[in-house]
C-alpha cells in the first residue's frame, strides 16, 4: 500500500516550481506527495564515452539510499539520461515499483538551442513526473495520443499530449490498491 510520494530534488530547480507539480501528482494519484531535497552522487551514472547519466543506474542508486518504504519516489535531476539501448531517456520508472527518475535536461528549449521557456519546461516535466509515477503505479504505456502515458520520443510529443491519464488508464489506476492518507 503506497502512503505517499515523495519528490527528490536532485536539480537547480526551486522547490517552489516543484510545489505546483506536486499538487497535481497529489491529485492525479490521490496520495500525499511532498518534495525535499536529494543530492545524489551521479558519478557512477556517468558514462564518459557518451557524455551522459545511465538511468538505470540512478535508480538503483536512489532505492540504494533510501529506506524501504511504501512510499513513492521519484527523483528530478538535470542531467542528460540514457540507457544503453536508447540515445537518451527523459526518464525511466519501475514498472509497478517504487522509484522513477526524470532529467529536466532535454525538456528545456535551451538544449535545442531554442530561447528560454520556462512555462513550457515546467509543463513538460509535470507531464513526464505524471508519467514515470503511472508506470511506478503499473501502468504501460498508452496509445492515445493526448494521454500523459502515451510513449514521448521527442519534447513535441510531450507537447502534446495532456497532463493527465485517459479514461481507460484512470480506470486501470483505481484498480491498484493504495492508501491515500
Amino acid at each position: 500500500m503506497v502512503s505517499a510520494i515523495h519528490i527528490l530534488n536532485a536539480s537547480d530547480i526551486g522547490n517552489d516550481h516543484l510545489e505546483l507539480i506536486a499538487r497535481r501528482v497529489q491529485e492525479t494519484f490521490a496520495t500525499t506527495t511532498d518534495i525535499s531535497d536529494r543530492p545524489f552522487n551521479l558519478s557512477r551514472a556517468y558514462d564518459s564515452s557518451r557524455g551522459q547519466y545511465n538511468s538505470t543506474v540512478l535508480l538503483a542508486e536512489l532505492l540504494n539510499s533510501s529506506p524501504p518504504a511504501e512510499n513513492k519516489l521519484i527523483a528530478v535531476v538535470d542531467v542528460d539520461l540514457y540507457i544503453p539501448v536508447l540515445t537518451f531517456v527523459f526518464g525511466e520508472a519501475q514498472l509497478n515499483g517504487r522509484a522513477a527518475v526524470v532529467s529536466v535536461q532535454r525538456l528545456s528549449n535551451e538544449f535545442y538551442g531554442l530561447p528560454q521557456d520556462e512555462k513550457t519546461t515546467f509543463r513538460r516535466l509535470e507531464k513526464e513526473i505524471v508519467h514515470e509515477l503511472g508506470h511506478t503505479f503499473g501502468l504501460f504505456h498508452c496509445r492515445r495520443y493526448d494521454c500523459v502515458m502515451r510513449s514521448s520520443t521527442y519534447v513535441e510529443e510531450i507537447d502534446l499530449k495532456g497532463v493527465e491519464p485517459c479514461e481507460s488508464c484512470r480506470t486501470a489506476l483505481k484498480g491498484v490498491r493504495w492508501n491515500p492518507s
